[in-house]
């Protein structure tokens, strides 16, 4: 991982970056075909959740937003970014913070679904007709605390 990236915090309330990874997340929708959402939708759950942002020369690198509970809304990386385990660190911050975290992934993305694998994410169970667009998703949560362990290496980088 780059050392000039920074961690900020939108905390909930707060709505500093939202328009920001607004604009990742399209760029991702319009280039991979995932992460779709209404503005509104969006826009709504990022100022309800905790958003952990990385930040390199005021380019928005990637962003995970999370509820309270632990449940990851939304968790992206800009594609020219990818491979340099940034979304880890997110999710290994995550997992520092809560005692369990959970999210959903579409059953049709397999890149999504390989990295929580990669992680340590079990699915939990399937949901037909989880999203709007009447797509199925798996709901996912992170095993056993020695994932946990081997995530906090993330944090520690």
């Amino acid at each position: 991982m780059s050392v000039t990236v920074e961690k900020r915090t939108d905390p909930p309330g707060e709505t500093e970056y939202a328009s920001a990874a607004w604009d990742l997340k399209e760029r991702i929708r319009a280039d991979e075909g995932v992460l779709r959402q209404r503005r509104g939708f969006f826009v709504d759950a990022y100022r309800r959740s905790t958003t952990h942002l990385l930040i390199e020369r005021n380019t928005l690198v990637a962003f995970a937003s999370v509820r309270r509970d632990g449940y990851v809304l939304f968790l992206a990386v800009n594609p020219d970014y990818r491979g340099q385990g940034h979304a880890e660190r997110l999710v290994a911050d995550v997992a520092a913070e809560h005692r369990s975290v959970t999210c959903h992934a579409r059953t049709t993305n397999d890149t999504a679904l390989g990295f929580y694998e990669h992680l340590g994410f079990e699915v939990v169970r399937r949901i037909d007709n989880y999203y709007e667009d009447g797509g199925d998703a798996y709901y996912l949560k992170l095993g056993s605390d020695s994932i946990r362990e081997r995530l906090s290496e993330f944090v520690s980088r």
